[in-house]
């Protein structure tokens, strides 16, 4: 995978040495050899992964990582750090940082730190929670809002607070972009545990080598760019709560792992044999279905009833038509607020439109949907032609759609093709415009990912 890395570090040798790794894996590379440097890179907002010593940081690791997640939401931060202790590891890992990298690093182990910041970038590009608990491995500040009254989300609430009551594995099912990761932070936040940290991992962006070292650390030696010990996920989640999205992804040789672990609460480092007792509460989620994939060998039964001890399963928007109304204004006043809209409102029958659309992408969706309303609004009021101007349907059409903005099928002189590329053209001219250049910004007005934005901007020549 090509990225854009930008790697900030006042050390001349550190900077050749992962300037030429990096270009040679085909990365595009952003140098940066001081902290006035390092902003104005950063902001420009075309980087996939942010690579940076901590001499760049200030005294606070910690206070700068807090926010950098505030002003970079959806940027992974790899720390480079010269005769730092596993403790420091820990640190920053629990402060939000994807990866930690010991100098003097060998370029394999730098490679696997981004690759595993740019792969779970990829995973989680459409989704857009509150920016205080965007990062993996950061304490949840702030309480988890669960949107909804319908009796859906009122046995949805009450199965939370029974959860968290206990220690028991919490298996969260449901479709993609229904709420399920919500819920996973509301237990951990009335949990016994919501002092300590909570931890995600995406096990569905990680290869299985690259997912075994993530969750249990590695030795110094245990395999090539292994240049120092390393912990994994499960010590950072130490007294806390680790929570396994997509668990359904996991392969088989990882799950036998896994199963060790939820039942004995033990494991060992990779190139160790030192057993180390976890004290993690373990939540998991799939939008899999896994009774299915018992059946085809591809998950371990016994697994699946170690996870499936609490079961939440997270409904999908189309059957609480309801909390839609809620939910709108709810992302209303949180983006208004962020796009220095604060008064902005939705009008009744543009909530009432919203309310007839299916929305196979769930919240998610909506709430992508509500962001380009806010940002596209020039009024205080979104009314309904411009709900209908968004999924793509005339102002007098009684239909509604969810598609994008209408193709003009006038010019069906064109190819399909050339058709599309001049619509993408204008959406990107467009989310640039409204975002004041900011490719950050544009990205989520277009609910991709800063690499997608940015392949597309080269592609049409907008760079």
């Amino acid at each position: 995978m090509t990225a854009t890395i930008l790697y900030a570090d006042p050390d001349p040798k550190a900077v050749k040495l992962a300037a030429e790794a990096l270009t040679q894996a085909a990365h595009r590379v952003r140098l940066a050899s001081d902290s006035a440097a390092l902003e104005r890179e950063a902001a420009d907002g075309a980087v996939d992964v942010l690579v940076v010593d901590v001499g760049l940081l200030g005294p606070s690791t910690k206070e700068w990582l807090a926010n950098a997640a505030q002003r970079w939401p959806d940027m992974p931060v790899v720390i480079v750090s010269k005769d730092a202790t596993e403790g420091d590891s820990i640190e920053a890992l629990r402060s939000g940082a994807s990866g930690f990298v010991s100098k003097p690093f060998v370029p394999e182990e730098l490679m696997m730190a981004i690759q595993n910041g740019v792969s779970s970038a990829e995973h989680s590009a459409n989704v857009s929670p509150p920016a205080s608990v965007r990062h993996p491995a950061i304490k949840v500040p702030l309480r988890t809002d669960i949107i909804g009254d319908s009796p859906a989300m009122r046995e949805i609430n009450g199965l939370i607070r029974r959860a968290a009551m206990t220690q028991a594995t919490v298996l969260v099912r449901g479709e993609s972009g229904s709420g399920k990761e919500v819920i996973v932070r509301r237990i951990h936040e009335l949990s016994s545990r919501s002092d300590g940290p909570f931890v995600k991992v995406h096990c569905a962006a990680l290869p299985e080598q690259l997912l075994e070292s993530e969750l249990f650390g590695h030795e110094k030696g245990a395999f090539t760019g292994a240049n120092a010990r390393k912990p994994g996920r499960f010590e950072v989640a130490e007294g806390g709560t680790l929570f396994l999205d997509e668990i359904g992804d996991v392969s088989l040789a990882t799950q036998v792992k896994l199963l060790r672990v939820l039942q004995d609460k033990e494991y060992e480092r990779v190139g160790s044999t030192r057993t180390i007792r976890a004290n993690v509460r373990f939540i998991a989620a799939t939008h899999r279905p896994l009774e299915d994939m018992i059946k085809r060998g591809e998950f371990r039964e016994d697994l699946y009833y170690r996870l499936n001890v609490i079961t939440v399963t997270s409904p999908p928007l189309r059957n609480r038509p309801d909390d839609i109304e809620q939910l709108v204004h709810h992302f209303c006043t949180a983006l208004g607020a962020q796009n220095g809209k604060p008064r902005l409102k939705f009008a009744p029958d543009a909530i009432q439109l919203l309310r007839l659309q299916p929305w196979p992408g769930n919240v998610r969706q909506l709430q992508n949907f509500v962001e380009r309303l806010v940002v596209f609004a020039e009024s205080d009021e979104v009314d309904v032609a411009a709900v209908r101007g968004e999924l793509g349907v005339g102002v007098g059409n009684s239909a509604c759609s969810t598609g994008t903005a209408a193709l003009d099928f006038g010019i069906s002189v064109l190819e399909l093709d050339e058709v599309v590329r001049r619509a993408e053209r204008r959406a990107l001219e467009k989310a640039l415009r409204k975002a004041d250049g900011n490719r950050t910004v544009a990205a989520r007005i277009l609910g991709v990912s800063r690499r997608t934005l940015y392949n597309k901007l080269e592609e049409h020549h907008l760079l």
